[in-house]
Parts: structure tokens; C-alpha cells; sequence
């Protein structure tokens, strides 16, 4: 799963930005839609989150099967969810029938969330390491896909970052600013994926954009990975109240014009991205992908 060399191809496709989407609040029929006019745009995938909604291997399935060369990210498929020869053998699937097509994200989410689902959130790096050893051990004995699926971990804190860059392809962080790239790229080096997810908001006045952007991060600085995270990258106890300071919610929402905003998205590429995914929000708070700004950002 380390080896850099099969993935040249999906390497360079990945260097044009993609979309990040939460998708259980869309009909079936409009996630391929969106998926599809996500394509016909020019960009390179679409990663989506495993909540408490469809589960995400079949739901690839359905997406890839609904467009042609868009890459499917799982982001992250939740290891509590699932044996680990269980989501290897739906990786493989996905590659051999897809070639160069999917990946696979892998996280153990919050340990929030994971009580919400009723799943336990016992040690997560101890459960990661032994996740992934099981996944390398797993047997698949059906016809090989031409490149094994990338596997990529859902990393935030140094000893899970550590761990992806060590046993996986590279790592999906999300919630970060370019600083946070340049970062994770000095310490992976060369030769690993490093795939950002950047919020963004298309609004130039500050006062509409912050408000929005707040109804965005006030959600995830209520879980407690979130703020260790932010904390290396100076962000302190008075940013984290009330939805965010203006510095955190500045750096962590990209919002302005639209050459501002593609402004954000060059600079995680400067930093050392392989990818950059946008998250497109919504004025309101909810789940449902921006599609005005999806269309806006498309790909030059």
C-alpha cells in the first residue's frame, strides 16, 4: 500500500482540484447528477463523508458507475464500521472494476460521532495500526485490479499523520489552512499524497461571509480533535469560542471573490498539496453541497 510507483497516472490527475461533499442530504438520482456535472466541470473527484447516511462503498459504486473518468474518494470510510478484509475486498472491487478510479480514505472518526452511532472510540492510532496491518494481511483472491486502491488515512493529530505517512499512500487533512500543508509536506517528504480539503465561500462582504463561515466551524470546534489541532498553528482558547475568532475563521474558510478564493486553492498546491479538494459551503449551515460555487471554481 506504500509504493509510489503504481500511481503516476492518478498522481498527475489529481494535481487539478476536486470537490468535497457531504451528500446524505440529496436524493440518490442528485448525487450522480452532481457527480456528473462535477465531472462535465473540469474537476479531477469528489470525496464524500461516511455520517449516518448511506454507506460509502456502495455509494461509490453508484457514482463511479454514473460518470467516466471522475476519480471517487471515500473520505474517510469509519474502520469501526467494517472489517478490515471486508473494506479491502470493496476497495479491490472498486479498483478492478474502475481502474485508476477510487480511493480509500480510512479514519476513525470522533469519538462524538461515534457514540452517536453507538460505536466504541477505544485508543484510535492502537486501533489504526492495527486495522491497517490486518488490511495489508487481508487475502483477495478474485482477478487483481490493474493498481491496488490508494489507501490514504484521515489524519489531524501528529501521531495519526505519522502513522499515514508511514503505512499508507499519504493523508487527507481537512479543516486546515496552507500553513498546515507546508507543514504535513515537510514532514512527509517527497514522495507521499498529500490530499487538503479547503472550505470555501463565495462572498465578498466580511461581516455575510464570517457569519456564514462561523455556521460552518462551529461545528467542528466542538469536537476535541479540532482544537488540538489548531492549537500547533497558534490558535489559542479565545479563538475557539463563538464559532471562531476572525483569524481562525479566516484561515480556515476561504471566502472572497473568486480570484481570491482560487488565491486559496494555489497556495496549498505552493505549499506542497498533491490535491486540493474545495468544500463548498452554504450561507444556511447545511449539509447540501454549493453548487453555485462549484460551478464558479470550476477548473480553468
Amino acid at each position: 500500500m506504500t509504493d509510489a510507483a503504481p500511481y503516476g497516472n492518478l498522481e498527475s490527475a489529481l494535481r487539478t482540484p476536486g470537490v468535497f461533499c457531504f451528500l446524505d442530504g440529496l436524493s440518490g438520482a442528485d448525487t450522480a447528477r452532481l457527480a456528473r456535472k462535477v465531472e462535465r466541470l473540469g474537476y479531477s473527484s469528489i470525496w464524500f463523508a461516511e455520517l449516518f447516511g448511506r454507506e460509502i462503498f456502495t455509494h461509490a459504486a453508484y457514482l463511479l458507475s454514473n460518470t467516466e473518468k471522475l476519480i471517487v474518494a471515500a473520505a474517510v470510510a469509519i474502520v469501526q464500521k467494517r472489517e478490515p478484509v471486508t473494506a479491502w475486498g470493496a476497495a479491490n472491487t472498486l479498483a478492478e472494476l474502475f481502474a485508476g478510479r477510487f480511493i480509500l480514505g480510512l479514519g476513525v472518526s470522533h469519538r462524538e460521532l461515534q457514540a452517536a452511532r453507538g460505536l466504541g472510540y477505544e485508543k484510535p492510532l492502537s486501533t489504526m495500526r492495527a486495522y491497517l496491518a490486518r488490511l495489508q494481511a487481508a487475502e483477495y483472491q478474485a482477478p487483481k485490479p490493474q493498481e491496488p486502491p490508494p489507501v490514504v488515512l484521515g489524519a489531524l493529530l501528529p501521531k495519526m499523520m505519522r502513522l499515514a505517512l508511514e503505512e499508507t499512500r499519504g493523508v487527507h487533512t481537512y479543516f486546515v489552512p496552507p500553513e498546515h500543508t507546508a507543514r504535513t509536506r515537510a514532514i512527509a517528504g517527497p514522495g507521499k499524497w498529500v490530499c487538503a480539503a479547503q472550505a470555501v465561500y463565495l462572498e465578498t462582504d466580511p461581516v455575510k461571509a464570517r457569519a456564514a463561515a462561523r455556521k460552518y466551524t462551529s461545528f467542528y470546534l466542538g469536537l476535541r480533535n479540532y482544537p488540538k489541532h489548531l492549537a500547533p498553528l497558534g490558535f489559542g482558547p479565545a479563538d475557539l469560542v463563538d464559532g471562531g475568532s476572525d483569524r481562525l475563521v479566516d484561515a480556515i474558510v476561504a471566502w472572497g471573490s473568486v480570484d481570491q478564493v482560487r488565491r486559496r486553492i494555489a497556495a496549498h498546491y505552493e505549499a506542497g498539496a498533491t490535491h486540493v479538494c474545495i468544500v463548498p459551503i452554504t450561507s444556511d449551515g447545511s449539509m447540501v453541497p454549493d453548487e453555485r460555487t462549484i460551478e464558479a471554481l470550476a477548473p480553468r
